[in-house]
């Protein structure tokens, strides 16, 4: 494994890059950091290139500033769009010179999927959502979103995460694996409450995408946790039908992190979408 950076506007952008063959893009979803996909590289690897961000604001990439004007709530110092992050990693394909690749984003990093899936269809030989949602947010989705701003100014960014890491696991993993938990919960502590804030205010705005998938003309893969909260089944289940060709996949007794939660399942479902995309 090679770690590699590069300079997104005034962001230092840290990442991974291992394996050989054709590229698969891995983004991690909020509070996370690319070691989200630890249980998913030994597997891809040995078929794949893969390149791992962390996204700027996110373990050792920095965050991103693209302004210093504040919004109505004086909160969000440094404001941004889920598209300036489809950006950013447009330029590390570039920066990596290549052309074409599969992204797979794991919830925010699925927003960010859709959103460079907008811009750069052209660059995608396909796309997957894993336990991520096209829906935009709605009204009392956004009012929370508000709300966790509000707090994580008033209590800290690991004090917010800390008690919201354990909601993204299923029932039976939160039971069975309390140790695994507080490990990644102690992995963020690394996080600025600015970066976190920033992240909140990019969903809350972000629009609805549902027209990259009724539009795609390239595969789309949706990983499904049967107890997911943040992105639920049957809104998925709906969202599914829209792309030309999708592949669908339910983890059962699985929340919001099926790559820890349903490693073995998880990674055969990766692994044969990959390799029928790229027609391996």
């Amino acid at each position: 494994m090679v770690q590699k950076n590069f300079q997104y506007k005034n962001s230092t952008v840290v990442y991974t890059v291992t394996g050989k063959g054709n590229t698969v893009v891995l983004l991690h979803g909020f509070g996370e950091t690319s070691a989200t996909f630890i249980h998913q590289i030994n597997i891809l690897k040995k078929h794949f290139q893969l390149i791992i961000p962390d996204i700027p604001g996110s373990g050792k990439s920095s965050l991103l500033k693209l302004s210093t004007t504040k919004n109505n709530n004086d909160l969000v110092k440094y404001p941004t769009e889920i598209s300036d992050y489809a950006d950013c990693i447009k330029l590390l394909l570039e920066h990596e010179n290549i052309e074409q690749c599969i992204m797979l984003g794991h919830s925010m990093g699925g927003y960010i999927t859709l959103a460079f899936a907008e811009k750069y269809q052209n660059n995608l030989k396909g796309f997957g959502l894993l336990h991520s949602t096209a829906f935009a947010d709605n009204a009392t989705k956004k009012e929370n979103r508000m709300r966790s701003i509000e707090m994580i100014e008033a209590y800290g960014g690991y004090s917010f995460l800390k008690n919201v890491i354990p909601t993204y696991f299923g029932e039976k993993y939160k039971a069975e694996h309390t140790a695994t938990i507080n490990e990644f919960i102690q992995a963020a502590t690394h996080y600025e409450k600015d970066a976190l804030q920033q992240y909140y205010f990019a969903m809350m705005n972000r629009p609805d995408r549902t027209n990259v998938l009724s539009k795609a003309t390239i595969p789309v893969l949706f990983i499904i946790g049967e107890e997911d909260i943040a992105a639920p089944m049957q809104d998925m289940l709906q969202q599914s039908k829209l792309p030309q060709l999708s592949y669908v996949h339910i983890l059962k007794n699985t929340g919001h992190m099926g790559m820890w939660e349903a490693t073995e399942k998880l990674n055969e479902y990766l692994f044969s979408f990959c390799t029928d995309v790229f027609n391996l």
